[in-house]
């Protein structure tokens, strides 16, 4: 008996879809679907004191939801993008 057609191969990888590329004293540079974006820290502050571990552990749910679990934060993508129609708070704020 003959085999079907092989299967998709499973040793090539498709890079994430979200990345970060640098954290520094001023923010966190995210690539999301080849978008860069950067989170300064003046507007995102719940990441100031994050350690690097729990920055780089981020992922990209549904598309358009960002997710830190180490840190319990969300964010969806089009709050990048359009930064003037999410009103950004943190629990200090509520």
């Amino acid at each position: 008996m003959r085999s079907s057609k092989p299967g998709k191969s499973t040793s090539a990888r498709k890079k994430p879809a979200v990345k970060v590329l640098s954290v520094s004293p001023h923010g966190i540079w995210l690539s999301v679907g080849g978008e860069e974006h950067l989170l300064p820290f003046d507007d995102h502050p719940w990441f100031r004191n994050a350690r690097v571990g729990e920055i780089f552990n981020v992922q990209l749910l549904h598309g358009s939801h960002l997710r830190w679990p180490d840190l319990d934060i969300d964010l969806h993508v089009d709050s990048l993008r359009n930064p003037g129609k999410y009103p950004l708070m943190s629990g200090d704020h509520i």
